[in-house]
């Protein structure tokens, strides 16, 4: 099997940078599927000149409701390495409609057959960096979880920082988080952003609980491979076709936590991201007439490197994105 090339990492830095170039025009103008739609063409007109022969494995939906980016599209110059590609074009549609915080272009990418092919539904989630790896379990009491973060990363209980989807499912999570005397950040969309903030101790965040995109659960475990941090998963089907959904894409035990390994085999994986809006971790698109400034984080796992980048892109010599 053909490993990754180091120089990958370069190459998927240009892909979320010029996602996030085009959305970021549609920042505040209350339009998500305009903004979702530039991002998404863009991303995909990038991807066409990687020297990788990528799947689609999460993207923008069924090949029938999505024309790009579709779930077992092939991406790439076609050769090179086999790869399974993870993307959200906008990570946060409705927050950059709205001209809120941490909006991302995201992509992942692993060796063939080393992604999960996470179907469309709910997952309940919890995420922790290094410190934490190995201390969290999703069928224990908050209480216990976050008292296990506190003594692993050296904090007093009113010093962690939860983060939750301000969502009305997840009222009784909020109060058993408030009860056990740890903060709550309350977010309005992004459960990616938020689960990467885990592994950064600079953004203030220990902890992710909570139910959110079982797609986005899997590029979060991507990155947090990469920064030593963990997330564990468990699918939440709503309904017989659901269940049905995860049978067909190999999921035996719909009720079965996934661990780090379920989400991402292998020992190695490459996540990108680029802001889109501003955030605690990346910096969104900055325009200044024909000048787009970016700011992006891309980390591997077999290396566990971790660069942030700020790009300068000169608009009129890449009419069409392709930087």
């Amino acid at each position: 099997m053909a490993m990754m090339e180091r120089s990958l990492t370069m190459e998927l830095v240009r892909v979320t940078e010029a996602a996030a170039i085009a959305s970021a025009r549609w920042m505040g103008f209350g339009k998500k599927d305009e903004a979702d739609g530039a991002a998404t063409e863009a991303m995909r007109k990038v991807f066409d000149t990687i020297p990788m022969r990528g799947t689609v494995v999460i993207g923008e939906g069924e090949m029938d409701e999505a024309p790009m980016l579709y779930i077992g599209e092939r991406l790439g110059l076609g050769y090179m390495p086999e790869l399974d590609v993870a993307v959200d074009p906008l990570e946060g549609t409705n927050i950059v409609a709205k001209g809120l915080w941490n909006a991302l272009s995201v992509v992942a990418v692993a060796d063939r057959g080393c992604l999960l092919h996470a179907p469309d539904m709910y997952m309940d989630k919890i995420a922790v960096g290094p410190k934490a790896v190995g201390l969290v379990d999703l069928d224990a009491p908050v209480v216990d979880n976050l008292k296990a973060v506190a003594r692993a990363s050296g904090k007093d209980m009113d010093d962690l920082v939860a983060v939750v989807l301000d969502r009305p499912r997840h009222a009784k999570l909020i109060e058993e988080i408030r009860n056990a005397g740890a903060r709550i950040k309350l977010i309005p969309d992004g459960d990616v952003a938020a689960a990467i903030h885990t592994g950064f101790p600079d953004t203030g965040v220990d902890i992710l609980f909570g139910s959110g995109g079982a797609p986005e659960g899997v590029l979060a475990a991507v990155a947090l491979k990469c920064l030593g941090g963990e997330i564990l998963g468990r699918l939440m089907p709503e309904n017989e076709e659901q269940v049905q959904r995860c049978l067909k894409m190999g999921i035996s035990d719909p009720n079965k936590v996934l661990r780090m390994d379920d989400l991402v085999k292998g020992d190695d994986a490459i996540f990108a991201a680029t802001g889109v809006t501003d955030g605690e971790l990346l910096k969104g698109v900055r325009y200044q007439g024909n000048l787009a400034k970016t700011h992006s984080v891309v980390m591997r796992a077999k290396t566990g490197t971790v660069r942030f980048m700020e790009g300068t892109h000169r608009l009129e010599k890449k009419p069409n994105l392709v930087l």
